[in-house]
């Protein structure tokens, strides 16, 4: 055994402190570095996709793209309105306003058609993205202004605080998160150990781990710019992946310990857990690596961010399990082989180590694969098929500012903002460009597009036309009277970029148009990942074919690995539209459905599940061809695999469930769904795909699931047992 995750072992193994301190050392620098060059945060620029997007640089090239903005509204606290008191207020608002350097300008004052509101908009200076920062000292100046009238009410909204809502309400969502996690798992591992010590080992790595990437993603945003949901994916797939890593390799050493008898020491115990276990952490840590690369094709800074915070993670909890893992387990191990000792010397049997070999509980959920697989497998993937079915109706769109937790101070002030003046709900901006000397043509154009608008009962009204200083760029400003989400939204944009559009700026020879706004950016940003989604899942299903090919040498196994990712996958999927797009669940997951699916999340849950599942995947095969190597048949080499991996692999399915359960409690729809498909994924995969179709179809197989290596037609003379009874170990 001389294979890199064996010499990493031996030499963790000779100098443990070393390696212990070693790695304390890197995941302080780590965080140290990432401190010290900070996070690059993505632009507005990164965020611009399909036509919105060129719309939106058009207009920022001639200085005449939207500017985030806040609304204050002014109401009476009790009884009427007081008009006089509430002009007052808002001109005392708006001085105040005006006098900040983070504001570029204060609108006259509006009154509501129910003339009981009146409300103030702030514009602000710089980036989109950036807005949220100054949202702070504009609140600061409403409360002032409510402290100086107290009789009104001031509430402030818009974009940029309701960002700065979301933001705190995901702080407190993860820490929530947190709290329900770590203790979980903490008593799921100490079940699974028995051991207080050993099942703090698993924590305490995955937390180390989680710690180093996030300094890492830090230095790496520079290289693909952090979308805000870095960390999120961090702590959501390195818990995960950081405590199934650690607990493959762990249970594998206490297996090894139990069966030797004490005849093995602690350094060879955690040499033989690395030429298996090890070998198949990193293949596992590799696949997820790979098949996680395929986002950064959907050419999407969120995408780019999700991938960029999960292939961190994972290649950092790799660099755990390889390093300080085997450390600890050998100074663990010598701590065991002392009190033994000491307990042989007092004349007390020694305890007996915990060996996993299956049970009963298992060889029971085996026996309808191993007695009648053809049936099993046929039941199996008909249950699947039937989960299946309801991705008929499944309809995606871009959850949009509507859908945020109205928990959110500000959206409750943006429900009243939006009935008090429903004209201003949603803003079309057309933007043109064009040769300077048709300027005026152009405007001629945008002013008949305004008149086909204003006979339009979808809109509600034009801005005048802006031009830039050199001429050559335009825009209008079309309001409609509909929320953002709704299907009189979507069509008022179809109206315009079919019909109003073609028939009037279209005419402008060499003019260059498009429509930006929000409504613009929920229709554009699924059509943009619907077109790049045959390329990456394209890549998703070649990468993963390969991995498993080059995992097991067979072809077979490498087919019938793509096939089951893709039926778990689907099946999760159609579980995910059966609960989330109807209004059945909502009571019990405690959501308001919005009859559809994030655009994310289909794409997200393919690319990480396909990754995850090679952790199982590899795994429990890597136990089968073990047992091929040594000589087994195939059949029995089945069944003796499942049976000797299915604990680790239900205590891992247990541990990554609770993670992505974890984040349902949050209150973002679209981390409620991918907490929950990917919990429903991952149990679907360990106690139906593995337990049930994997050994149902390599049964029927035979020996042709190692087609076309020659694995099977080894005899057990080249793979003879040891003198110790272990069977040998393929570690190329």
């Amino acid at each position: 055994m001389n294979s890199f995750t064996v010499r990493m072992a031996r030499w963790s193994a000779r100098h443990p402190w070393r390696a212990i301190v070693g790695w304390l050392v890197f995941v302080v620098l780590c965080l140290g570095i990432g401190s010290a060059v900070g996070t690059h945060s993505a632009t507005t620029a990164d965020y611009r996709v399909g036509e919105a997007g060129r719309a939106e640089a058009i207009a920022a090239e001639g200085g005449l793209e939207r500017r985030a903005a806040e609304q204050v509204l002014i109401s009476a606290r009790s009884g009427p309105f007081d008009r006089d008191a509430a002009e007052a207020a808002a001109g005392d608002l708006t001085a105040r306003m005006k006098r900040l350097p983070e504001v570029a300008g204060v609108a006259d004052p509006l009154l509501s058609e129910d003339r009981r509101i009146l409300m103030v908009e702030v514009a602000l200076k710089g980036e989109e993205r950036d807005a949220k920062d100054k949202v702070d000292a504009l609140a600061g100046q409403t409360d002032a202004v409510a402290k100086a009238y107290p009789g009104l009410r001031l509430e402030e909204t818009g974009s940029p605080s309701i960002s700065k809502g979301v933001d705190q309400q995901r702080g407190d969502d993860l820490a929530l998160s947190e709290k329900i996690t770590l203790p979980i798992t903490l008593v799921t591992l100490l079940v699974v150990f028995g051991s207080v010590t050993m099942a703090g080992v698993p924590l305490l790595l995955a937390l180390s781990s989680i710690a180093a990437a996030i300094g890492l993603s830090m230095v790496a945003s520079h290289l693909s710019p952090d979308a805000g949901v870095g960390t999120n994916v961090i702590l959501m797939i390195g818990l995960a992946v950081g405590v199934d890593y650690t607990l493959f390799y762990l249970k594998r050493e206490r297996e090894e310990r139990a069966r030797s008898g004490g005849r093995l020491s602690s350094e060879a115990l955690v040499e033989l857990a690395a030429a298996t276990s090890g070998r198949a952490v990193m293949i596992s840590g590799l696949a997820v690596v790979a098949s996680t690369a395929t986002l950064y094709l959907a050419s999407d800074v969120i995408f780019s961010s999700l991938a960029t915070g999960t292939i961190v993670v994972v290649l950092v909890a790799v660099a755990s399990s390889l390093t300080a893992l085997p450390a600890m387990l050998v100074k663990l191990g010598r701590r065991e082989e002392r009190r033994a000792r000491r307990r042989a010397e007092r004349g007390k049997p020694a305890r007996r180590t915990r060996d996993d070999s299956g049970g009963r509980v298992w060889a029971a959920l085996l026996r309808p694969a191993s007695r009648h697989p053809l049936a099993t497998l046929c039941v199996s993937v008909l249950a699947l098929l039937a989960l299946v079915t309801p991705l008929a109706g499944l309809k995606i769109t871009e959850m949009s500012r509507d859908t945020h937790s109205r928990d959110i101070a500000a959206m409750r002030v943006y429900d009243r903002l939006n009935a008090a003046f429903p004209e201003r709900r949603v803003t079309h901006q057309v933007v043109v460009r064009a040769d300077a000397a048709r300027s005026g043509e152009v405007g001629g154009a945008l002013r008949a597009l305004a008149r086909r608008a204003d006979a339009d009962p979808l809109f509600a009204g034009a801005s005048r036309v802006r031009t830039s200083a050199d001429h050559r760029i335009s825009a209008l400003e079309l309001r409609v009277p509909y929320l953002g989400n709704s299907d009189q939204a979507y069509d008022s944009l179809d109206h315009l970029r079919e019909n109003y559009l073609p028939a009037t700026v279209g005419r402008v020879e060499g003019a260059e148009f498009g429509v930006s706004g929000d409504v613009a950016r929920y229709a554009d940003y699924p059509a943009h990942q619907n077109s790049k989604l045959p390329l990456v899942l394209g890549a998703l299903l070649l990468v993963t074919f390969a991995m498993t090919t080059y995992a097991f040498r067979s072809v077979v196994l490498g087919l019938i690995g793509v096939v089951l990712n893709l039926l778990s996958a689907a099946a999760a999927l159609g579980l995910l539209v059966l609960v989330f797009q109807g209004t059945w669940a909502e009571g019990l997951l405690d959501f308001h459905s919005t009859g559809s699916i994030g655009s994310r999340v289909p794409l997200f849950l393919f690319v990480i599940l396909f990754g995850l599942s090679m952790d199982y995947q590899v795994f429990v095969v890597s136990r089968i061809r073990e047992a091929v190597l040594a000589g087994v048949p195939t059949r029995q080499a089945v069944l003796e695999g499942i049976r000797r991996s299915a604990s680790v692999v239900t205590s891992a399915a247990v541990v990554m469930t609770t993670v992505f359960v974890s984040f349902v409690f949050l209150h973002i729809i679209e981390m409620k769904q991918i907490g929950f498909v990917l919990a429903a994924a991952v149990l679907l995969d360990a106690f139906i795909v593995r337990i049930m179709v994997l050994p149902s179809a390599m049964l029927l197989l035979g020996e042709a699931s190692w087609w076309p290596s020659r694995t099977a037609g080894r005899t057990a003379a080249s793979s003879a047992h040891p003198a110790d009874g272990r069977p040998a170990v393929d570690v190329r």
